[in-house]
């Protein structure tokens, strides 16, 4: 069976009015509430850190009424326009009475009929099952499995300035003499501002009225300095011409020898013994690399310009969900709770879940940290769940269980107890999907 993500990544809505315009508004601290059909945006979930997560878990963290909610329907009552960029006023505990709630979008609470009916109609569509043990097998528990998903995504701007070098060939330079010289921060990059939240951007704009001319630090502006093989070490003024290295075919002798015992002149050197250098044609300088032998630079200023996204995650898992099947959470999509989009977030606020609230706390704790020479622009905090409830069946000595996972209702079995083709039938077809 192909693994799916356990939490898919939604497509950024909007993205052509991701200007600069959109930047103006997110310090007025706006609010986006996602309707609970949305996936939870982000890194996928993997099933090790369900597992993980569910270790430290405490089975009374999230009280039984918010589990029983998250198995029912999640179709509004009355259905929602959402846009991205929504400006609404961000709830919160100073004098705003209203908040998120866990069960706000009129779902269904399942009880113990829904559940076997949910059975029932599972074993329906396979021909080779006996019915007998979702009619009348008695329901023992019904357990949660759900997995809680917290993040924390701060979109920051950075800035800084470097200093770029190039041979200067004459002409017009752009100097701060003209006008004012740009901060870093004063320039107008709307042009360049790429959709929020996008995980990293990078580009290098000219800072105007910065260029200047300066003496090239590295022949001192003389254009040339010392050849580094037959005047090695020596300063550019203090070089000695017509160095001469050894002849390596005759070894400084100017003669060749032969087997025979005669000796003819060499032709490399001519008989010299001795050989110009040849970097610098015993010039004793060469051309500086740096200027290009024009002895003066160009200087600018350039702004390197990053914006990325900080993410910090948080999962919580109840204790149920070690035991659940891979299989299941493989199935398993995950359910916006709330979606905040602010300048700076505050922790959600759930009217009827103080435990949501308090999980909510502990993501914006572990808000990453942001460089010194960077600003933020917008955060958004989104905690979502991947509903998962477990139901246990018994007759006598006997017993099965059964996954009822997400708002769609899928149910998943592996172990029921009345099949009669015994892995030959194509009922079996959907084990191996």
């Amino acid at each position: 069976m192909e693994q799916q993500p356990l939490l898919a990544s939604g497509e950024e809505a909007g993205k052509g009015e991701e200007s600069w315009r959109s930047y103006q508004f997110v310090g007025r601290s706006p609010s986006l509430h996602a309707p609970p059909t949305s996936v939870a945006a982000g890194e996928e979930l993997s099933v090790d850190e369900i597992r993980a997560a569910s270790v430290f878990s405490s089975d009374h963290y999230y009280p039984p009424s918010i589990h029983g909610a998250l198995v029912g329907s999640p179709e509004p009552d009355h259905p929602q326009v959402i846009t991205a960029q929504a400006l609404v006023p961000q709830g919160g505990y100073d004098g705003y009475s209203g908040g998120y709630s866990s069960k706000e979008f009129g779902r269904q609470i399942l009880d113990e009929v829904e559940v076997r009916q949910l059975l029932i109609d599972h074993v329906g569509h396979r021909c080779c099952w006996g019915s007998q043990p979702a009619r009348k097998w008695k329901i023992c528990s019904i357990d949660d499995c759900n997995v809680y998903v917290g993040t924390l995504e701060t979109f920051i701007e950075e800035r800084e300035t470097i200093k770029e070098k190039e041979p200067y060939l004459g002409g017009k330079i752009d100097g701060k003499e003209k006008e004012h010289k740009s901060g870093v921060w004063e320039l107008d990059l709307r042009s360049e501002f790429p959709i929020l939240f996008v995980p990293h951007k990078e580009t290098r704009v000219d800072i105007p009225h910065s260029e200047a001319v300066e003496k090239c630090s590295e022949c001192d502006g003389r254009g040339h300095i010392a050849c580094p093989i037959c005047n090695a070490g020596q300063k550019s003024d203090l070089y000695i011409e017509n160095q001469m290295t050894e002849c390596p075919s005759c070894y400084g002798r100017g003669l060749i020898a032969h087997q025979d015992g005669s000796d003819t002149i060499c032709t490399k050197c001519s008989g010299k013994g001795k050989l110009p250098c040849a970097t610098c044609g015993s010039r004793g300088l060469v051309k500086c690399q740096l200027c290009v032998g024009q002895g003066s630079l160009i200087t600018r200023n350039i702004a390197l310009v990053k914006w990325r996204t900080l993410s910090n995650r948080k999962v919580s898992a109840t204790s149920s969900a070690a035991s659940v099947p891979d299989e299941v959470f493989h199935r398993a999509r995950g359910v916006q709770l709330c979606n905040i989009q602010a300048y700076q977030c505050t922790p959600a606020f759930f009217a009827d879940s103080y435990q949501l609230n308090r999980f909510s706390s502990e993501v914006i704790a572990n808000r990453s940290p942001v460089p010194p020479s960077a600003r933020v622009i917008c955060e958004r905090h989104i905690i979502s769940v991947v509903p998962v409830t477990r139901v246990t069946m018994a007759e006598r000595n006997r017993s099965f269980s059964f996954y009822i996972i997400g708002y769609s209702r899928e149910v998943f079995i592996r172990d029921y107890p009345k099949k009669f083709c015994w892995g030959l039938c194509c009922c079996f077809d959907w084990l191996k999907a």
